[in-house]
């Protein structure tokens, strides 16, 4: 009925084809994304519909089981708010919209079943600038209809993540780093800038990536490298020394010096990142990440045995 701001189909990504040029896409909040297919019953790759901010309005047109996690987008059904992280049942004619953010930049819908569009490449992922994946490789608009695949689902009605897996937004967000892979590139000064500043969220961000905006870290000598592959999470400081950060959009390949990556675990914060919101980085050891990540994904393993 209205498409909003910005929506889009995602799985969880295009993988392999960065080597072409082609970026991965998928969601810019992988875990709200797994969240909810697993709410719904679907496999964590089922496609789903990202929402930015604020205006996507649906019409129902048979029933289901949806849920909506991420950030709260204050999404009602009928004019009606509804409660998000939980699966809900809809029915003919009813009327899903996301009035504005509340907290967060980024909703996902899923749909018991899963939307049914073409794969491209092995993926359902909508890449706007590619334009391949979703509806035609483009942002929803007036008219789309959406078809889900079949799925028995009344039995999912009802279904809520547990409180303590479900996360809070903030406009202040701490990001755990690994440093490298260009460290030696800045300076002792430049490294204690990076990581003991906070950094504002420029107007500058995308699913591509975000700019911040704050103290200037201090190359040893040019920002310049060989251009190589560009990483999810990478951050890279060009010569200007301000930080940008590369998220699912990104493009394949960059010329300048990276600082450091963020961890797995924290790169969902980023996609809920609006602008004016701040950034801090702490660096940990690379065991603490992966220990950090082991747990997430042990959570993911229970819910998908025990929903």
């Amino acid at each position: 009925m209205k498409p909003g701001l910005l929506a889009t189909i995602q799985d969880l990504g295009r993988h392999g084809y960065q080597k072409y040029g082609l970026a991965v896409s998928g969601p810019a909040d992988g875990y709200s994304h797994r969240m909810a297919n697993i709410i719904v019953g679907n496999d964590e790759n089922a496609a789903l519909l990202e929402v930015t901010l604020m205006g996507l309005k649906l019409l129902v047109s048979e029933p289901g089981i949806i849920a909506i996690t991420g950030g709260d987008l204050s999404p009602d059904i009928n004019g009606k708010e509804v409660p998000m992280w939980k699966s809900i049942k809809v029915e003919e004619g009813d009327v899903i919209q996301f009035k504005g953010a509340r907290s967060g930049c980024r909703s996902y819908l899923a749909v018991a079943g899963g939307f049914d569009v073409p794969q491209v490449l092995g993926s359902r992922a909508t890449d706007l600038v590619g334009k391949i994946g979703g509806m035609k490789g483009r942002a929803l608009k007036k008219g789309d209809i959406l078809r889900v695949f079949p799925k028995s689902s009344d039995h999912l009605k009802g279904r809520r993540l547990p409180d303590d897996l479900i996360p809070e937004y903030t406009d202040d967000i701490q990001i755990r780093v690994i440093l490298g892979p260009q460290g030696e590139s800045f300076t002792e000064e430049g490294i204690r800038t990076f990581l003991s500043s906070t950094y504002k969220v420029t107007q500058q961000v995308d699913r591509m990536g975000c700019r911040l905006d704050g103290p200037v870290i201090e190359h040893v000598e040019s920002a310049d490298i060989i251009s190589e592959g560009i990483f999810y999470g990478a951050i890279q400081v060009p010569k200007n020394g301000q930080p940008i950060i590369f998220l699912v959009g990104r493009q394949s390949i960059g010329g300048y010096t990276k600082i450091g990556g963020v961890i797995s675990v924290d790169l969902p914060k980023l996609g809920q990142v609006k602008p004016g919101d701040t950034v801090t980085f702490t660096e940990i050891p690379i065991e603490e990440a992966q220990e950090e990540l082991k747990k997430q994904e042990y959570n993911f393993r229970i819910l998908q045995a025990t929903c």
